[in-house]
């Protein structure tokens, strides 16, 4: 059947697509190259240079391929950077979803499948569960939550079927590693190629659940075929959440670099998140089976194939009270070889 997945260049989108390839799919993937790359598309996929902001292009591109499933991953997914960035951010994650939406009420798509994010929880709800009221503290969260009801009344109005999934902390191949706003993992294999230390907010002790992308994509490629999870909103990830000063740890190990630490001033973000998927294991007899240690390694080889990218530098700053050093402009990238700690 004929698919879209939008943010086909990305990272989680790309893997997607590549599920669906394999499925024996004829798949579209859209990306405008704001943060994913012309690599990561699959073979087998056709590439479309289109955004979600341009509701024309997409109208065209829904008319031509008579989609049956459209999964959304197109996202800017910087949550502390959300803070200050607002405009951007709902721009990009609410109305661009819109349009998206818009398109398969018009076309009468089977099912969207779309990615949201444990950021719609908020703090002091762990282990995260779906039938917990959403109360999300960034505006990252605030638009993915907007889009799960959006989708909710376009059910209601319209039946269209959707799946919503809440992934967190997802890690591995393609990865932009040059983003400086997300993606720790990333972030650090960057460092260490780059001859720096690893940057962390505050003492490291935030606690996060990390899965391998291999453990996420395929449950939602394939969720539009399990006829219990229409309509039907899920964790997906790892159960067992570690400190990011040990994913540092970790990291240095695999890259083959000694443990530098530049502590940085703790940004205002949930402290400790991690989520309960018995809901997902019933459902699809779902269980996360690459060990972190594993999925580093093959990451960190992945990385140094690809090679060190400058870090990026965010160009569309709305505000700038409070906003860390690290990401401003004015400042600029640290190269942090000056660090505060070994281990």
């Amino acid at each position: 059947m004929n698919c879209l997945v939008t943010g086909g260049a990305g990272f989680l989108g790309s893997h997607v697509a590549e599920c669906l390839i394999h499925e024996g799919n004829n798949v579209v993937a859209l990306d405008d190259l704001s943060g994913g790359f012309e690599r990561n598309i699959p073979r087998g996929a056709l590439f479309q240079r289109i955004s979600v902001n341009d509701p024309d292009s997409l109208a065209s591109l829904f008319n031509e391929y008579r989609f049956r499933r459209v999964y959304h991953l197109a996202a800017y997914a910087a949550e502390g950077l959300s803070h200050f960035i607002r405009r951007f951010n709902y721009t990009n994650n609410v109305v661009g979803s819109a349009n998206v939406i818009n398109e398969c009420i018009k076309h009468e798509v089977e099912c969207l499948v779309f990615t949201s994010s444990i950021a719609v929880y908020g703090a002091r709800q762990n282990p995260m569960r779906e039938d917990m009221h959403p109360e999300p503290e960034d505006p990252y969260g605030v638009a993915k939550y907007a889009v799960e009801l959006d989708l909710a009344a376009a059910r209601r109005m319209f039946g269209l079927n959707s799946i919503v999934f809440r992934p967190h902390n997802v890690y591995g191949e393609r990865q932009h590693i040059g983003d400086r706003y997300r993606n720790v993992v990333g972030i650090f294999m960057n460092q260490a190629m780059r001859g720096e230390a690893f940057t962390l907010f505050g003492d490291g002790r935030q606690t996060r659940a990390f899965t391998h992308v291999s453990d996420v994509a395929p449950i939602i490629a394939r969720s539009p075929s399990v006829a219990r999870a229409i309509n039907e909103t899920f964790n997906v990830g790892a159960d067992e959440p570690v400190e990011v000063v040990e994913i540092a740890r970790l990291v240095a190990r695999h890259m083959g670099v000694e443990l530098q630490l530049n502590h940085l001033e703790p940004r205002n973000e949930v402290v400790h998140a991690y989520a309960d998927h018995s809901k997902l294991q019933r459902v699809f007899d779902y269980r996360a089976e690459t060990p972190l240690s594993r999925g580093i390694k093959q990451m960190a080889d992945w990385a140094r194939g690809v090679g060190s990218m400058k870090p990026s530098l965010f160009d569309q700053i709305e505000i700038n009270r409070g906003l860390p050093k690290l990401w401003d402009k004015k400042v600029g990238p640290t190269n942090g070889r000056s660090p505060s700690s070994k281990a």
